[in-house]
């Protein structure tokens, strides 16, 4: 009895731990994505994306573009379908453990999403004013834009919605309501998009210059802003796992519920 007892114990607490295994595998895999990218980039920016209309940037680079959006935007969209189709349509049935489980997912979700964040806005926005400063060119198709606006960006919009979709469908802290902080950062991931569009326009017409100061690229650092409402955001998160500690649920009650 002694032993059936600890390995519900055991069961229980593994049930409610944070999923740091799978955290690792998804961040190994997006630094294998991400590092495989920007070596690729290194090899061929300089060498076959000099010019726009040769038939090599066609090979190295359009193809390239075409593909990446054809398919983050399948496993983007078949991810929110299935979210969605799948939703949790009765919360009260969701015990304390089980939702400090989907907070500790969540908060994975939004740890991934922030280095997402850092190495579009650094390493590879680095690498896209560098490439223009030595090639001086910028129109909307450059290697360092397919690899930026076109494959980075895209990615982190679509796990923004993901982690918003699967927090406003798997947990009864948001199930009821939306979360303003966590809709502030989805919504200026995904508003940069539109705001590569004015700057691609605003730089073909009437603004040639690349520094990062220029004042056609203040949107970019508006947007960049919305991340402080990470800040309310795990506030929100906190104050729940705080509240989910302090309830003195038994394994065994929870484990009985499950079944």
């Amino acid at each position: 009895m002694k032993t059936s007892s600890t390995n519900i114990t055991g069961a229980a607490r593994a049930a409610t731990g944070a999923p740091w295994a799978k955290f690792f595998v998804a961040l190994l895999g997006f630094a294998v994505l991400f590092g495989v990218y920007r070596i690729y980039s290194e090899a061929t920016a300089f060498t076959y994306g000099l010019d726009y209309f040769s038939a090599e940037f066609d090979v190295y680079w359009m193809r390239l573009l075409f593909g990446q959006l054809l398919l983050i935007g399948a496993l983007g969209t078949g991810t929110l379908v299935y979210l969605w189709r799948t939703r949790e349509r009765d919360f009260s049935r969701i015990g304390p453990r089980e939702e400090l489980r989907r907070l500790f997912v969540l908060m994975a979700q939004i740890l991934l999403f922030a280095i997402m964040f850092y190495v579009t806005g650094s390493i590879y926005t680095e690498a896209d004013a560098a490439w223009h400063q030595v090639t001086i060119r910028d129109t909307d198709f450059t290697p360092t834009h397919i690899g930026l606006f076109y494959f980075c960006v895209p990615l982190l919009v679509f796990w923004g919605f993901i982690s918003f979709a699967y927090a406003h469908t798997r947990i009864p802290l948001f199930g009821n309501r939306i979360s303003l902080p966590f809709a502030i950062i989805v919504a200026g991931a995904f508003m940069i998009m539109p705001n590569v569009g004015f700057n691609e326009w605003g730089h073909t017409f009437f603004y040639a210059e690349e520094l990062f100061s220029a004042p056609i690229h203040y949107g970019f650092v508006l947007l960049g802003w919305s991340t402080f409402a990470a800040g309310g955001l795990l506030l929100q998160i906190l104050g729940r796992v705080a509240e989910l500690t302090k309830q003195s649920v038994s394994p065994q009650a929870e484990l009985q519920a499950a079944l």
